[in-house]
């Protein structure tokens, strides 16, 4: 924990600039009782992961050998994320490491992956948001949200307005895009909510900020709500492209982008007040009101003063990127996402060269040209959370192996075949609990391009439409909440360091069981709406 020179008060600008995802005890200001769960959470998970792995590999399956080790070793790095018996992205490095060891597949062949675009759309984001916390643009958004009408003066109307925004963003701009933009804006939230409740004497003098309910609850809205909200679109989320595309192969039935909409909002609606309610039940915000907070901001704008050049600056690099971020969205909604302007520009302007684009602009714009002192230095973007890189760059591992290995159809066909599945109610509900099962170990994007081709045949073996099974897959693609690495727009707000593994699974699993029911009871319902799916 950071601290000032003024005894142990904490310096909280400090805190969430040099955050941390993964700490050890010492490093935390845990209780007595809290010390004791920490410590026997990852000493049983130390000890759990192996044993699990070895007996998972000891038992006689009639499946390949490679799927059967990928499955032993994936199980016993999942023990290890939960338990955190090893900083979390050491315990995903550790199982790609014991796969290769033990043959699953080559190493260039398993190292591959590390090189998706997402990788590099966390690299380029983190070092936007470092710049936007580092020169203060993200407090100045910060007091903008706050300052909104009706909306600054309790901690729920703060939540809530992040939320809306976040899902509408969302619903043009990529899941990943949307959260790496708007994070900055979220710690300066939580950095001033933080400093009333220092200034309120309402918590301890050495209090952890990281540490704040109302910090978990607002990171989450952000991540969950990305989610959410690029369900509303086709274009909103690559999971949804990937669906719309595997079904019209399937059953000839085209989804038009304003058929899409019609049937995602009320799913969407229903989803998000599920949202609200149950974040701020499980993350309660340590106080309600704001009070005096419109006094304390208009103090805090004014000790601001204008813009600065690295301000400008970081507002002109971060405007560049978000610009070209939105700018496939917004040509989906004029010319339609089956055009070819919108296939040339959206595989053009990926989001990951954006980010790491929008990033190097950084080191260009020149805040003292005689000095040749540019926005940011090396050693600034140095400190940007590398290990929630890390830990995702494995996820996306895993991901890919599940697919190539042919784990993932292996699973899916014979729970199928095991169940005997010959409605369309029960094919579509295996397909919602196989997508949700798999995007909480993989990203939603491979999961939808593993659990959509999976669907589809056993829909056809069954003698059912696969149209409805095969959409609830694409949705429920996008649920998967749990696990940092389900999907990046965790794995970013994750990297926050306000966010403990252990609340979010507590939450994720929550959202995990109500996404799922939502899409089972209301989708099958708004397709016949929308007049399809009657092949």
């Amino acid at each position: 924990m950071t601290t000032d020179n003024q005894g142990d008060r904490t310096d909280v600008d400090k805190a969430l600039l040099g955050h941390s995802t993964y700490r050890s005890l010492g490093e935390q200001h845990l209780s007595p009782a809290e010390e004791r769960f920490e410590k026997g959470r990852r000493t049983i998970g130390l000890f759990l992961a192996p044993l699990i792995t070895i007996g998972f590999l000891a038992l006689p399956l009639e499946i390949p050998p490679n799927q059967q080790t990928l499955a032993g070793v994936l199980l016993g790095v999942i023990v290890l994320w939960v338990s955190e018996a090893v900083p979390i992205p050491i315990g995903g490095l550790l199982g790609v490491a014991v796969v290769v060891f033990l043959g699953v597949a080559p190493a260039d062949e398993v190292l591959s992956a590390f090189g998706s675009s997402t990788i590099f759309t966390f690299i380029g984001a983190f070092i936007l948001a470092q710049a936007m916390l580092e020169h203060g643009v993200a407090r100045r958004f910060a007091f903008r949200i706050l300052t909104l009408p009706r909306v600054g003066q309790s901690t729920t109307g703060v939540i809530v307005a992040f939320g809306v925004i976040t899902c509408g963003l969302s619903a043009f701009v990529s899941n990943t895009a949307t959260v790496a933009m708007l994070l900055p804006t979220a710690l300066g939230i939580l950095g001033v909510i933080a400093k009333v409740m220092q200034h309120r004497g309402v918590v301890a003098p050495d209090f952890d900020p990281l540490r704040l309910r109302v910090g978990a609850a607002i990171m989450l809205m952000l991540a969950y709500g990305a989610s959410v909200g690029g369900l509303l679109t086709p274009v909103g989320s690559p999971p949804n492209l990937i669906g719309r595309g595997l079904i019209e192969e399937a059953t000839g039935e085209r989804i038009t982008f304003g058929q899409w909409v019609a049937m995602a909002v009320p799913i969407c609606l229903v989803m998000f007040i599920a949202l609200t309610f149950i974040l701020l039940r499980l993350n309660k915000p340590e106080i309600r009101r704001i009070e005096g907070v419109s006094d304390y901001l208009a103090e805090q704008r004014a000790d601001m003063g204008p813009l600065s050049r690295a301000q400008k600056n970081t507002l002109i690099a971060f405007g560049v990127t978000v610009s070209l971020w939105i700018l496939p969205g917004v040509v989906a909604v004029i010319a339609g996402n089956d055009s070819d302007l919108y296939a040339t520009i959206s595989d053009r302007l990926d989001e990951g060269m954006v980010a790491v684009f929008g990033a190097a602009l950084l080191f260009l714009l020149p805040t003292d040209w005689e000095q040749r002192e540019f926005t940011l230095r090396w050693r600034d973007a140095a400190q940007i959370d590398w290990g929630t890189i890390v830990l995702f760059g494995t996820g996306i591992i895993f991901g890919s192996l599940l697919a190539d290995t042919g784990l993932a159809e292996t699973i899916g066909t014979s729970v199928a075949d095991s169940l005997g599945l010959t409605s369309v109610v029960a094919i579509t509900i295996f397909a919602v609990l196989l997508a949700i099962a798999v995007s909480e170990t993989t990203s939603n994007t491979a999961s939808a391009a593993v659990v959509v081709p999976i669907v589809i045949p056993v829909a056809i073996a069954a003698g059912v439409n696969p149209f409805v099974p095969a959409l609830a897959a694409t949705f429920a693609a996008s649920f998967g909440f749990m696990l940092p690495v389900s999907t990046p727009q965790n794995a970013v707000v994750y990297g926050s360091g306000a966010v403990r593994i252990t609340t979010m699974i507590r939450s994720g699993i929550t959202f995990d069981i109500i996404g799922g029911i939502l899409i089972i009871v209301l989708l099958p319902l708004m397709v016949a709406v929308v007049g399809l799916g009657a092949g």
